[in-house]
């Protein structure tokens, strides 16, 4: 039996004696002595499989690749996960790595801090599943996080429109960013989200973003991270300070390491989605049969729209795109549950996960995407 499962008990065990309601310093103290033991070690995974990404690349100037990490397990459930505009997957999900490798191996895509290209993510993607089908013999769960779940849904959106469904076991969106009215309302003088306010000068000019903009949107991307990481009382129930330390460090380094193309090519790739209810293919609804779980923070309202295109598809139409999909609102009683916040409420994050897992462990019949 591995360590882990002998240090870090499952979630769903420390519920019968917690009761789940709110983090304690025992789970956290169990689970940073799981991570001190058997620490957190991505490595760079490079797939065998390259047929999509080199169709593609062929018709790109300079493609570059997003980087993929791997961490191995002996469980037949893998993860892949694809993190927002900032932090990068591999610190986007820190907190649920152990819960994810328990029930097998997680693979992180980072996206390059030079460029980004939305085909070519695609098209990784296509690979990647692909090889975990053939050569492990497993189907993957998609966990896409703001801008990585309009990531998703665009490769979902995809693989229904070429009827070349991959197998995978599931997807999970969390706070889902999958076109710029999602978080840009460009009927207003003044954007009234955080983000809009970041990404609106990479539309204000012609001749695109200066380097003016791209600190702006830096700033506003810090001050994002740092509001949650001064709430002492949240941060303190569930992780240490030696961790957020080095979280924090990893996390500011990678918003001042995206550089002015890097960034401006992220931006202009969300402005390319289209809204979910604008994909009128009839003949490719529903996008997919497998279990969907779409989470949503109580209070989005610092980053989502009001009138989110993407949010209000999903809440008026979902069993037409999703027909095993089930939306849910994650809140956090004394603490209200921000965008994507993974981080600072991983604990109320993980609790509708639990039984999503539990709902693809139970199926034992492999369905494609």
């Amino acid at each position: 039996m591995p360590v882990t499962r002998l240090v870090v008990p499952d979630l769903s065990t420390l519920t019968a004696f917690t009761r789940i309601s709110q983090p304690n310093t025992l789970n956290t103290l169990i689970r940073s002595a799981g991570y001190k033991i058997r620490p957190p070690k991505p490595t760079p995974y490079k797939t065998h499989t390259t047929k999509a990404y080199t169709k593609t690349a062929a018709q790109c100037d300079k493609p570059v690749k997003a980087e993929i990490f791997l961490e191995r397990r002996l469980g037949n459930i893998p993860t892949i996960v694809l993190g927002g505009f900032v932090p990068n997957s591999t610190e986007q999900v820190f907190l649920m790595r152990g819960f994810f490798l328990r029930r097998g191996s997680v693979y992180y895509i980072n996206y390059p801090e030079g460029s980004f290209s939305l085909d070519l993510l695609c098209a990784q993607l296509d690979d990647l599943v692909e090889e975990i089908n053939a050569r492990y013999n497993q189907c993957p769960v998609i966990f896409g996080v703001s801008f990585g779940a309009g990531v998703v849904l665009e490769w979902i959106k995809r693989q229904a429109t070429e009827k070349s469904k991959k197998s995978i076991a599931g997807i999970v969106l969390v706070s889902p960013v999958a076109c710029l009215g999602d978080v840009l309302d460009t009927t207003l003088a003044k954007p009234n989200t955080l983000l809009g306010r970041a990404l609106k000068p990479y539309f204000e000019n012609k001749s695109g973003v200066d380097q003016q903009g791209v600190e702006k949107a830096r700033s506003i991307f810090t001050k994002m991270f740092e509001a949650g990481a001064q709430n002492k009382e949240c941060i303190a129930a569930v992780m240490t300070s030696e961790e957020v330390k080095a979280l924090k460090d990893k996390v500011l380094n990678t918003i001042q390491s995206i550089n002015m193309k890097g960034s401006s090519e992220r931006v202009y790739a969300l402005s390319e989605m289209k809204a979910l209810s604008l994909f009128t293919d009839q003949k490719a609804l529903p996008l997919t049969e497998v279990p969907v779980l779409i989470l949503y923070a109580e209070k989005e309202s610092a980053v989502l729209c009001e009138n989110s295109p993407t949010r209000r598809a999903l809440e008026s139409h979902l069993q037409e795109y999703f027909p095993q999909g089930l939306l849910q609102i994650v809140s956090g009683g004394s603490t209200p549950v921000q965008h994507a916040s993974l981080i600072f409420h991983y604990y109320q994050f993980l609790q509708p996960l639990i039984l999503f897992y539990r709902k693809l462990r139970s199926n034992k019949v492999k369905a494609a995407a």
